[in-house]
């Protein structure tokens, strides 16, 4: 088999995920993340062409919104590319963070309130209800406020 070389293979990954957001089917996708803004920026280009063909947007995300969906060093100090149709999911995504950093801020970021600002990004990714509650209970990396 040829082996493939990683920026390519992450521009199909980005390619994927514009055409099922295009399609509806999720209402918004992650790239996968880079260790350097130099690298996750390497790929903008790319991932503007694709934008601009299937009719979705990209953000390009400095700061990943942290939840127990997903291990913390899968994210943490990590650049990425986020893929959206719809200006409001970007708002929503962006409510998220704030949301969790007013609840950090007043150490309230623990229990019901952590679990629903995991839940909501999950919902941001068109993951069931089912799939959501499974990768918080499966996650054994949470991040530690």
């Amino acid at each position: 088999m040829k082996e493939l070389d990683q920026f390519s293979y992450a521009c199909g990954v980005i390619d994927a995920f514009n055409e099922v957001v295009r399609a509806g089917v999720k209402r918004m996708a992650l790239a996968h993340p880079c260790p350097s803004r130099e690298e996750r920026d390497s790929y903008l280009p790319f991932a503007e062409k694709i934008c601009s063909q299937y009719g979705t947007r990209c953000y390009a995300e400095d700061e990943p919104l942290l939840t127990d969906l997903f291990p913390v060093t899968l994210n943490r100090g990590t650049y990425n590319l986020i893929f959206y149709k719809n200006e409001s999911d970007l708002e929503e995504y962006l409510a998220l963070k704030a949301q969790k950093a007013r609840l950090c801020a007043a150490g309230a970021y623990r229990d019901e309130a952590r679990r629903e600002i995991a839940e909501g990004f999950g919902r941001l990714l068109s993951y069931t209800d089912e799939a959501i509650g499974r990768l918080i209970e499966e996650n054994k990396e949470k991040e530690i406020i």
